[in-house]
Formats: C-alpha cells, sequence, structure tokens
C-alpha cells in the first residue's frame, strides 16, 4: 500500500489516503512525506492548521514546490476547487497528499473538480493477515479488540474497550457533525446498537424507523452514513437467475469487530464466549477479512425463501467461491449448505474457522484457518 501511494505521488498531482479515524493515515502520511525535501503538514483538527488556510491561494502560492499534506481534508472541503487551480497551474505531479475520514465516494462528491488528477488509497483498521506474525495477538484477542492499533495494543482488556468506547463516542458527538451531517446524537446512538444487536442479519428499516420515530427512507440515509464512514459494511444478496425465490435484502455488519463488542458492553473474550453475538462477531470478522484480503472479487451472500445460505459468495469473471465461516474448531455443515453449493454449481468452497491448519472434510470443501484465506486462489 505504501508503495502505491509513493508511486502515485509520482505519476498524480493528488494522492487521498481515506479511511476511519485513528487507524493509522497520518502515521503513514508523515512517515511518507518525511522522505521529500520539501515537504509541510497540515492537521486541520488544529485551529492554527486550519486557519492557515482561511486564504488559500496565497498560502499555496507561498508553498509552492512543495509536498503538502493535509489532515482531515473533509473539514474543509470547500478548497478542492482551489487544489484543482492550482495543480492545473502548476503542471507536476506530487503536489498534495490528502487524508480523509470518509470513503472515496462521500469525499468525491466535494472533490468532483479533481477528477483525473487524483488517486485514492482506502486504509483500513489492521486484517489479521498484517497482524498475526505478531507473537502476543491471538485471534482471540483480535475478534475481541478489532483491528484498530491503538485498541490492539492496550495493555489490558479494559483499556482496550475504554479506548474504543471514547472512539465510539467521539463519532457520535462530533465526527459525524464535522462530516456535515445532521444526526442527532441519541438517534445515531440507539440506530448503532440496533445494528449492534442484529449484527449480520438482514435489516428491516421499516421495522427500525418504527422503533427511531423516522421514516424506512432516513434510516436508509443514516445507514448509508455509517457504511460511507466506516462503521458499517453493507453485503448485498447474491443475484442469480434461478427459478426461485431468493432474499433480496442486504445483511449489515461492523467493519470492526471492537467497535461491535463495546457497543453491546462485552468486557473481554471470555464475556464474549458466553454471548449470543459470538458466532455472529466471528462471522463477521471473518468476512471482512475475506474482502480484504481478495480484492477485485464481488462478495455477496446467497440465502433463499427455504433458508438454504451460504454466508459468502465471492465472484469474477464468472467464478464462484464459497465461504462459511464457524466459530468452531470442528465445524460441520447443514444440508441447506450443500443444497446452495449445488443450486449456484460452485466446485469449491473454504469454512473459515478457528483451526489451526487447513484439512478437507469432502470433495472440492475444507476448512482453513483465519490466516489462510488469502492464499487458495
Amino acid at each position: 500500500m505504501e508503495s502505491e501511494i509513493r508511486d502515485n505521488l509520482i505519476q498524480l498531482p493528488v494522492v487521498a489516503i481515506v479511511g476511519p479515524r485513528q487507524c493509522g493515515k497520518s502515521t503513514l502520511a508523515r512517515r511518507i512525506i518525511g522522505d521529500f525535501e520539501n515537504s509541510i503538514y497540515l492537521d486541520l483538527e488544529k485551529p492554527s492548521d486550519l486557519f492557515k488556510l482561511d486564504e488559500p491561494e496565497i498560502f499555496l502560492g507561498s508553498n509552492r514546490g512543495k509536498l503538502i499534506c493535509l489532515d482531515e481534508i473533509q473539514r474543509r472541503p470547500e478548497i478542492f476547487p482551489v487544489l484543482r487551480s492550482f495543480v492545473d497551474e502548476t503542471g507536476t505531479s506530487g503536489q498534495f497528499l490528502i487524508l480523509g475520514s470518509a470513503s472515496p465516494e462521500l469525499l468525491r462528491q466535494s472533490s468532483e473538480s479533481l477528477a483525473g488528477r487524483i488517486a485514492y488509497t482506502e486504509l483500513m483498521p489492521f486484517t489479521w493477515n498484517e497482524i498475526s506474525s505478531m507473537a502476543d495477538i491471538s485471534w482471540e484477542r483480535y475478534l475481541e479488540r478489532g483491528g484498530f492499533p491503538r485498541s490492539l495494543i492496550c495493555t489490558s482488556s479494559s483499556a482496550s474497550l475504554k479506548w474504543r468506547l471514547n472512539f465510539i463516542r467521539t463519532y457520535i458527538e462530533r465526527d459525524i457533525f464535522q462530516l456535515g451531517f445532521n444526526i442527532p446524537s441519541l438517534t445515531l446512538h440507539r440506530l448503532l446498537l440496533m445494528c449492534a444487536h442484529s449484527h449480520g442479519q438482514c435489516q428491516n428499516l421499516s421495522k427500525i424507523g418504527d422503533s427511531l420515530g423516522v421514516s424506512h427512507t432516513t434510516v436508509r440515509k443514516y445507514i448509508d452514513i455509517l457504511v460511507h464512514t466506516y462503521i458499517l459494511m453493507v453485503l448485498p444478496p447474491f443475484e442469480a437467475n434461478l427459478k426461485k425465490r431468493l432474499v433480496k435484502t442486504p445483511k449489515i455488519y461492523f467493519r470492526d469487530s471492537g467497535i461491535l463488542l463495546a457497543l453491546l458492553g462485552i468486557d473481554d473474550f471470555s464475556q464474549l464466549l458466553g454471548h449470543p453475538i459470538f458466532g455472529s462477531s466471528w462471522e463477521g470478522m471473518a468476512i471482512i477479512n475475506i474482502i480484504a484480503s481478495n480484492p477485485g472479487w464481488n462478495p455477496s451472500f446467497y440465502r433463499d425463501s427455504n433458508g438454504t445460505e451460504i454466508d459468502l459468495v465471492l465472484e469474477k469473471g464468472g467464478r464462484l467461491k464459497a465461504f462459511e465461516c464457524k466459530a468452531s474448531a470442528t465445524p460441520s455443515l447443514n444440508c441447506g449448505f450443500w443444497t446452495a453449493m449445488s443450486e449456484l454449481n460452485i466446485g469449491e468452497a473454504f469454512v473459515v474457522a478457528p483451526v489451526s491448519s487447513a484439512y478437507p472434510i469432502k470433495n472440492n470443501v475444507k476448512v482453513i484457518p483465519l490466516g489462510e484465506i488469502a492464499s487458495n486462489y
């Protein structure tokens, strides 16, 4: 990823690193700009740095020829047209490295004027493959604390939980407002709790709207915001021309298992083991990791009206791969899974489970540990 960003800075005038807050964007950016002889870093969360952009034309003109890093760019969206004029005037690459806590789709609404001049790279919390080699990080700890660096490295479960609760509070009370969204804090907190209790399930927007006192279209808008600010992921249903009724409602997962468990008030892994969310928290964590480890594949889930289901289907160029996610060292598959495999004519499937090594269970279906999800293609 770092090499990709450096290559983009050679080719294009503007490079953006986007992702949730506290996932390491600033650390990565400082390391990159440290290799440039002339560079400037502005943290737009700091009033003194934000003030420097009150007259952006003057600031940019006086720092011509330097790589300028603008952190938390969504704090000053009106600067994008100014950046376009500046890069068009100078015509050189590697002028701006911008960081944002919103998705490329959301940020692009403000940065349309930079089309053709900007490359986006998403930086997410750690995946299991990125940190599994660390001796003191077990899958239990990763599932409990999630992938945010500061949550993972806390000296205790209680300290990690405190960090995650502060993250959630800041997101609800400050971050959403700073991104320009007018959602009442209490409403947003209630919505997050509802999504946490139904993690990994198909969402009934009308039912949620009734509980919140808003319309289902408003609920959809709120969920879109949670998706574009990297809190939730929406997994669409598989589309197939089969002569049977398929579920058409998407599933919703929290992107980070640690945030999910903090919302549910789960203190540590031992408490998680006895909680009904244990199975779906493993499922969500595994699905997020599988998708991240297999770029270019289109993810979905398969379920029909009879309950025949596959947790995750990846499609690429007509090829299909199936994944089941089981929080058991001795996973078993029900009849519905085999039926779905036959209906979709899927020739190969993987059961992702907390096991130490891979082993086959039938034909082209095998159980694999979390660390092997990227090595089976």
